[in-house]
């Protein structure tokens, strides 16, 4: 049976070992999907293998591994002490390193011999290469371990280029120091305060780095923070606080003012005004009475309420909104991929650029060539590690869906994210989508004197159709007529008998088969159908009584999103199993030029796939239920989610406000998302391909100035600290701002 399993990962470095890693779980038996987020250290797997298989063949790779619980809470709380003991273990390696070579480099910098000399100063530098030796081991031991590992499953990693830099300075001037005879005099300069600097350097910035980021985490923890650790049940008559995690479906719980609900629920009594917007991102509280649904992490902000469990555990809206942003934040955008491809050659490549300088500058360049060439070798090694490039994509995704999170927004996968800002037609459904999805009585013409809301209200009190529940919200709380002999006439509406006389409610069909004269309001019945609204006649004693006109009223926020939507240069089509006449009217009053009526629901894929052919990336707004196969069709599908229906399961983004206002906000945090990935890959791809050559030499013959391998090491710490920092931007984005 296939499952989901989460791994946390321990000595997961660049993007050289995300691409291990997941090579590594796809020789596992079973594994079918295995993704590793660089940003986090986690893997997310999906196949029916064993953990521990996937655990062994993590280590057997040169990493670790080990298996979260699968409690949300409990696994952000674990992977949190482990980044802080991580961040507490870089703060003092660092230090370690530093504390060291910045008084050596001081030393040379002011005038300090940086040569073996005199046989005094040979036993002084003994004495520091062996200090040198003892911190390059104690703080920058990982990065030998790592290099290490790669090399005994004959692959490379950031560590072994640092292992290489590093240990090739110490040893060039251990050799220095052993046989000063063999170099020339003006090559025995020793580098001890290169390797010590540079694993100081490179700490120091991956300790900014993990510090940073820490905060792209925020979205999920404080959707975590949503959840009340009690929840007060009623239990054989008396009130009981117990932890949320032991209630029970069909459990009766009562919340107070100021109380978050630890459950999905329906109302059983009272009313409240509860703020919904850690789902909805609409800061407006809504009214709740009973059998309204409610949804755990909702806040109650006035009144009190009895409501009865329908979603516990897993179960919950908030749960499924979590697991959801947690899977997002998991994934790759096609974009991501790219780097991934790069780091599979990258390392091997650098090795081979810096021994192909080495020999350059041994065979060609200036004395004492020797040193030359360690300099350039070691440079290049240091600033070539593609820490930057490896999280150029991940850090900005898991921003970018947590940030949508936040505003309503539920994103399934990096790539949906990505292909969200390449969309071109942007097709909308009609009802629920556009309009309220609920009609209601928009016209009333009343032509009879009489109690026209009793006689209403006795005609449809006992029926389900939704016409009828707009006809009672216009009847208001009048008391219902006394009928009989109530009949329904199924297609053409209901009679009764008031009075003595026949009292009918229903279209025009009933109308002319009862003998119902409608000339007095032919004119007004052609103007309403001709608006998208469905007349109702009321007749009574074989006289028309009244003329109801019914529609689905649009959204209060639909004809400023679908304005904002067009100045995009969005191509939008309306698609509704609707009638045309219904949908042409409500087109013409969005302003929206292309419409396709009266379509069943199979045939709106077919819709989508014909505007594919056409060359269009094409995104489809629906309910997520009856439009399923044209979500699912869409390039990018968007499902009008309401709390614990949000069907994730059709579509790729869920707008939890049900607003097609939040189109927009998703395009726009999306073009954002993206537009940060591509700088992030464009500076980690500038900063490899300048740095290289850089440290290479290739500025020596016009300027007379080579990289120090120190510059090298701050440089390669710096770049992915800035990656990190521009992510991070996205945390203060606002749609129709810039990130």
């Amino acid at each position: 049976m296939s499952q989901a399993v989460h791994l946390a990962l321990l000595g997961v470095s660049c993007a050289g070992c995300v691409r291990s890693i997941e090579k590594a779980l796809g020789t596992v038996e079973g594994v079918e999907k295995a993704s590793v987020n660089l940003a986090d250290r986690s893997a997310h797997i999906e196949g029916s293998a064993e953990p521990q298989a996937m655990i062994e063949a993590i280590q057997a790779a040169g990493y670790d591994a080990r298996l979260l619980s699968g409690d949300d809470e409990s696994d952000l709380d674990t992977q949190q002490a482990a980044e802080n003991a991580h961040l507490k273990k870089l703060w003092w390696q660092s230090a370690a390193g530093l504390a060291l070579g910045v008084p050596l480099m001081a030393w040379g910098l002011l005038g300090g011999e940086m040569m073996v000399t005199t046989p005094g100063s040979r036993l002084a530098w003994a004495a520091v290469a062996l200090l040198c030796l003892a911190v390059m081991v104690l703080a920058g031991g990982h990065f030998y371990r790592g290099a290490a590992k790669a090399l005994g499953h004959h692959q490379a990693n950031m560590d072994s280029l640092i292992a290489l830099g590093t240990g090739a300075a110490w040893l060039y001037s251990v050799a220095v120091l052993a046989f000063p005879a063999l170099f020339p005099a003006n090559a025995r300069h020793l580098y001890f305060e290169a390797g010590v600097m540079i694993i100081g350097l490179i700490n120091l910035g991956q300790a900014l780095e993990v510090r940073a980021r820490g905060k792209t985490s925020l979205a999920l923890r404080r959707l975590l923070d949503l959840k009340p650790k009690t929840a007060r049940v009623l239990r054989k008559g008396k009130e009981w606080d117990i932890p949320a995690a032991a209630v029970l479906l069909d459990d009766q719980i009562r919340v107070r003012p100021g109380e978050t609900l630890a459950v999905d629920g329906k109302v059983l009594e009272g009313t409240g005004l509860v703020d919904e917007s850690m789902l909805t991102g609409e800061p407006v509280p809504v009214a709740k009475a009973e059998g309204d649904k409610l949804h755990a992490g909702t806040l109650l902000q006035q009144g009190s309420l009895i409501f009865e469990a329908t979603g516990v555990g897993k179960d919950t809206a908030l749960a499924r909104i979590i697991a959801q942003v947690k899977k997002a934040q998991g994934s790759k955008p096609p974009i991501g991929r790219l780097a991934d491809n790069i780091a599979a050659v990258f390392v091997p490549a650098v090795m081979v650029v810096a021994l192909v300088a080495a020999l350059v500058w041994y065979n060609l360049g200036p004395a004492p060539a020797v040193s030359h060439m360690l300099v350039v070798a070691t440079s290049v090694l240091i600033i070539a590690c593609p820490c930057a490039l490896g999280l150029a994509t991940p850090i900005s995704i898991m921003v970018g869906v947590g940030k949508a999170a936040e505003a309503g927004v539920l994103i399934r996968s990096g790539s949906a994210l990505q292909k969200l800002c390449e969309v071109d037609t942007l097709v909308l459904d009609k009802t629920g989508t556009l309009t309220q999805g609920k009609p209601k009585v928009v016209d009333a013409k009343l032509l009879l004197e009489g109690e026209i809301k009793a006689w209403v209200k006795a005609l449809e009190q006992g029926s389900e159709h939704p016409l009828a529940a707009a006809l009672l919200d216009w009847a208001g709380s009048s008391a219902p007529a006394p009928i009989t002999g109530f009949d329904t006439l199924a297609g053409h509406g209901v009679k009764a008998m008031l009075d003595g006389e026949p009292l009918l409610l229903g279209n025009q069909r009933l109308m002319a088969e009862q003998g119902i004269d409608l000339a007095a309001v032919e004119t007004d019945s052609e103007a309403l159908m001709a608006k998208g609204a469905t007349p109702v006649y009321l007749a009574k004693g074989g006289q028309l009584a009244a003329l109801f006109a019914l529609a689905d009223p649009l959204k209060p926020d639909s004809a400023a999103a679908v304005a904002a939507l067009k100045k995009q240069g969005l191509r939008l089509v309306l698609l509704s199993g609707d009638r045309q006449q219904t949908v042409q009217a409500l087109a013409d009053e969005l302003g929206i030029a292309e419409v396709i009526a009266e379509v069943l629901p199979e045939q709106k894929a077919e819709v989508i796939r014909r505007l594919q052919s056409q060359g269009r990336q094409v995104a489809m707004v629906g309910d997520g239920i009856n439009d399923a196969p044209a979500l699912a069709a869409a390039d990018v599908g968007l499902a009008m989610g309401g709390g614990t229906d949000v069907a994730m399961e059709a579509a790729d983004l869920t707008l939890m406000r049900g607003s097609l206002a939040v189109v927009e906000d998703a395009m726009a945090l999306s073009r954002a998302t993206i537009a940060n990935i591509k700088q992030n890959l464009a500076g980690a791809f500038l900063y490899n391909s300048l740095g290289i050559p850089v440290a290479a030499g290739v500025l020596y013959p016009f300027t007379g100035w080579l990289l120090s391998p120190i510059i090298a090491g701050l440089a390669m710490a710096l770049s992915s600290v800035t990656v990190v920092s521009n992510a991070n931007r996205l945390r203060f984005f606002k749609p129709g701002g810039k990130a």
